[in-house]
């Protein structure tokens, strides 16, 4: 009977942890992976200059231009470029980008502005911004107000169209839901419009800001003693590859760290995606 009974009685089941799948597809990066691209390009330049299967008059040594950087440092004509360089991409990028945020809000929320102002920026958002640039000296002079004006407006085209169309694309369902828990319209703009676009906002911001370099260097080649762009534009006219190249790496050094800086914002302010 005490054999009956222990077969009828019911087997404890093992059970095993279910792993979380639920992660979507959020990429894992790696910090090192776009050293070694870097590393490893240099590394070819070099060994290909130095064994002449590259020509010296195409691409300086990456050893010669880090000498350059190391001149440019002792002599300390590396900050009297590089400061005038990044004030202006500051100031310039910031005031493009919060009045192209501002304005593609409004025409995303408001259909009279968006019928208004659209047809606006549709015509003036093919317009290559550096052939204004003769018209900006005309209005705001050869001195900053000049080059400001260009980088801001460089900026702020792209801005517009991004943070409008962020807004367009922001889930119906999850407005409709707020009005019928009687969410007030400026709670529903708040809590759910202006997050759900932040990650097309935040987008746009890397283009518009690197719309900003192109127009920064550009600007800075007309009537600009100190800065990246007049130091290229020199370098160039002597043929000086060493220090054009040098410049070149500055600019890309201020692009990657313009995009580590949006990827640190996005990291922190878009927390809930996770």
């Amino acid at each position: 009977m005490a054999e009956v009974n222990r077969a009828e009685a019911p087997r404890t089941k093992v059970t095993q942890p279910v792993p979380f799948r639920g992660g979507g597809f959020r990429p894992r990066g790696n910090r090192w992976a776009g050293v070694l691209v870097f590393v490893a390009i240099i590394a070819v330049v070099e060994i290909g200059l130095r064994q002449g299967w590259i020509s010296a008059l195409t691409l300086p040594l990456p050893s010669d231009v880090l000498d350059t950087f190391r001149q440019l440092y002792v002599t300390g004509a590396l900050w009297d470029h590089l400061f005038p360089s990044v004030s202006r991409f500051l100031v310039g990028g910031a005031l493009g980008a919060l009045a192209g945020i501002g304005i593609g809000t409004l025409i995303g929320l408001f259909g009279l502005i968006r019928a208004g102002l659209v047809p606006l920026v549709a015509a003036i958002f093919p317009v290559p911004k550096i052939a204004l640039l003769p018209l900006f000296v005309i209005w705001f002079g050869i001195g900053e107000g000049s080059k400001y004006a260009l980088i801001a407006f460089g900026t702020f085209t792209p801005m517009v169209v991004a943070t409008y169309g962020a807004v367009d694309n922001v889930d119906r369902t999850l407005i409709r839901m707020g009005q019928s828990f009687g969410l007030r319209w400026w709670s529903i703009v708040r809590k759910i419009v202006l997050p759900g676009a932040m990650p097309g906002i935040l987008s746009g911001l890397r283009i518009g800001l690197a719309i900003a370099i192109i127009l920064l260097v550009a600007a800075e080649m007309l009537g600009a003693e100190y800065g990246i762009g007049a130091y290229i534009l020199e370098a160039g006219s002597l043929y000086d590859l060493e220090r054009l190249f040098a410049g070149v790496v500055i600019l890309s050094v201020l692009g990657v760290a313009t995009s580590s800086a949006i990827g640190w914002v996005e990291r922190r302010v878009l927390r809930w995606r996770a």
